[in-house]
């Protein structure tokens, strides 16, 4: 069945638009606490956006702590926002991440990101709540609610993290005492809220560590300040959630309604009592199960001269072609370079185009005319003259 047309707008008719209803009662809500909750970030990232000029509230550049009302447009550059007045119940992701991945949007360096998988949401993004290094693996928690995040990884409310640790070597008593006690890093003093040994095999040794605070490869340091080494780091808990025993490496996990208003009651959060949004097939079937995600479509390096061919899908095998042939292309442009750069009586003389000759043209099959060609009667002629 063919596309129907869009129905172009006359140019003609100038009446002005139906104006947008506006309720007397209706309260104003604070900007940045609303964009918080549509899941563009938290409320602070959110009152940075807002002092950065790029939203307007109806066509007036909005300043930071401006408050709004459902009859008000705001935009984000020029793009209508969808702002929840009425707060719906937000989504909740866990995925057990692998060794390898960066939890990082913006990478110079290109590699692999958790978020290349994360499936598509619309009126708002994925947050990460905490971070996990390119080396550790374990349980990463996603959600659409700024608040929610916030709840969980502000040092102000020390939400508990739990962490399986294989070290090379073992500790001793007094170690795992002073552990607990704590000790001077480069920013700062910490230390890990309960440790137990775990077993282990040969040389290495697993422990179960618990702390509350999310610095920068902090249990690395912690076990390093002890010339213990850690090989294998695995987050198991985060807060009320745990990694769930059926959810393997690299799978990820839609938590349905009531373990999300779990979560909701648990942050001290007012959980919507408007109806559930409405799912459709595909999130139903989700909802619940684990999934393996895919990855997004393979990109050219930039720095290789290769660009995105968009839509259209890349195979490795192709993407390394083409990479081949890039590298034939600048090895023999550096050649010319570096033969550019050679003293003028070094140079060979560059070789002269072949003028473009007119091909000689074949000479014609002719047939040799022979004594068994000539007739009889000029035999005859002959005979009579002599």
């Amino acid at each position: 069945m063919a596309r129907p047309f869009k129905q172009q707008r006359n140019p003609r008719n100038t009446s002005p638009a139906k104006p947008v209803a506006v309720d007397p009662d209706a309260v104003p809500q604070r900007l940045h606490k609303l964009l918080a909750l549509a899941g563009f970030g938290s409320r602070r990232e959110m009152e940075n956006l807002v002092a950065s000029g790029r939203i307007t509230i109806n066509g007036k550049t909005a300043e930071v702590g401006a408050s709004v009302v459902p009859s008000d447009v705001v935009r984000l550059d020029s793009r209508p926002l969808h702002l929840p007045f009425e707060p719906e119940l937000p989504q909740v992701l866990l995925y057990h991440k692998p060794e390898g991945e960066i939890v990082s949007q913006d990478d110079p360096e290109k590699r692999a990101s958790v978020f290349d998988k994360l499936p598509r949401i619309r009126n708002g993004k994925w947050i990460a709540i905490g971070r996990l290094d390119m080396n550790t693996s374990g349980l990463l928690i996603f959600t659409t609610s700024g608040e929610l995040a916030n709840r969980f990884m502000h040092p102000r409310y020390e939400v508990e993290r739990e962490y399986a640790v294989r070290i090379f070597g073992e500790l001793t008593d007094g170690e795992m005492a002073q552990l607990t006690y704590g000790i001077e890093l480069d920013d700062g003093p910490a230390n890990f809220d309960s440790i137990r040994a775990q077993g282990g095999e040969g040389a290495n040794h697993w422990y179960e560590v618990i702390l509350r605070e999310g610095r920068n490869r902090e249990v690395r340091r912690l076990f390093e300040a002890f010339q213990k080494p850690v090989s294998r780091l695995i987050r198991v808990r985060f807060g009320p959630v745990n990694l769930p025993p059926r959810l393997k490496r690299g799978q990820m996990l839609h938590l349905g309604v009531k373990e999300v208003t779990g979560l909701m009651e648990w942050a001290e959060l007012a959980v919507p009592k408007g109806p559930p949004r409405q799912l459709s097939a595909r999130e139903k079937e989700k909802l619940g199960s684990v999934f393996t995600p895919k990855a997004k479509k393979s990109r050219f390096d930039a720095e290789a001269g290769l660009e995105s061919r968009g839509p259209r899908r890349v195979t490795k095998t192709r993407e390394e072609g083409m990479r081949q042939d890039i590298e034939k292309q600048q090895s023999g442009r550096r050649a010319r370079s570096s033969q550019a750069a050679e003293p003028a009586e070094m140079q060979r003389p560059a070789r002269q185009p072949k003028q473009a000759t007119k091909p000689a043209r074949k000479p014609a099959n002719r047939r040799i005319r022979q004594a068994t060609d000539i007739s009889a009667s000029s035999k005859i002629r002959r005979s009579k003259k002599s």
